[in-house]
């Protein structure tokens, strides 16, 4: 193929991908040696291809492929008390305040109830946000809740195979109880709806009320260390993981 997208000074052509979210560096030469990437519409298949991002139109998979760096995707731990709006008419918190350094103007992907606190993604990518949101996606959620009382072994048993709530019956696909004490216990779950307050209605259905729920992954989006009210700006790779999971 004699084009000029092998001049020495170009980029290395899954280092563009990476950097325009495709996914890691391993996975897009995965994708250029599988014959899945366009130059310019020509398939290329070797690892060598140096391109100019600017001067060229680029494919995978048919799908054109923007290398704009003006999208923004942040992973915010958020606070209790603190709205999934950006902006209150009420004058409650709302999550504004946390990305006020960004130019930018931010979504958020789906919502926390105000009680409930962890990983709330924003982006100005629209049809990531979407996709992220949109329910026939079924992007995997974790939560951790503490809940009133002693749960017994059977709890993950029953969630697994799912109750009934008024709007539909849910289930969880993994559950782990982390701890039990006088009081109360720590239950892990994992679910990929997000209907509104899911998770303390199905434990409440369960018999066991919510006392305190934080979302402690959101797709391959962790929280870690994140401090409440703290900002990550996610890089190249998790966007690539994002992307994936959307299915763009």
């Amino acid at each position: 193929m004699e084009l000029e997208i092998h001049r020495p000074e170009g980029i290395r052509l899954q280092k563009v991908l990476a950097s325009a979210g495709v996914g890691s560096r391993r996975k897009c030469e995965d994708f250029i040696e599988a014959g899945r990437v366009k130059v310019n519409g020509d398939v290329v298949d070797q690892l060598g291809v140096r391109i100019n991002p600017d001067e060229v139109v680029i494919e995978v998979d048919g799908k054109r492929i923007s290398v704009d760096d003006s999208n923004i995707t942040v992973v915010l731990n958020k606070p209790s008390g603190v709205v999934s709006t950006m902006s209150d008419p009420q004058g409650r918190p709302a999550l504004d305040q946390y990305v006020s350094n960004y130019t930018e103007r931010l979504f958020h992907v789906g919502r926390l109830d105000s009680e409930t606190t962890g990983v709330l993604l924003l982006t100005n990518n629209g049809d990531l946000a979407n996709r992220l949101a949109h329910p026939t996606h079924g992007v995997s959620k974790v939560y951790v809740a503490k809940v009133e009382g002693v749960v017994p072994k059977s709890i993950c048993t029953t969630l697994r195979a799912g109750v009934d709530l008024d709007d539909g019956p849910v289930r969880v696909t993994d559950c782990v109880v982390l701890d039990t004490g006088k009081d109360s216990s720590l239950v892990q779950v994992e679910l990929h709806e997000g209907r509104n307050r899911i998770v303390r209605r199905m434990f409440a259905t369960a018999g066991f009320p919510v006392l305190e729920l934080v979302r402690t992954q959101f797709g391959p989006i962790r929280l870690g260390t994140l401090a409440p009210g703290e900002v990550r700006e996610l890089g190249r790779e998790d966007v690539g993981a994002l992307m994936n999971v959307a299915g763009l």
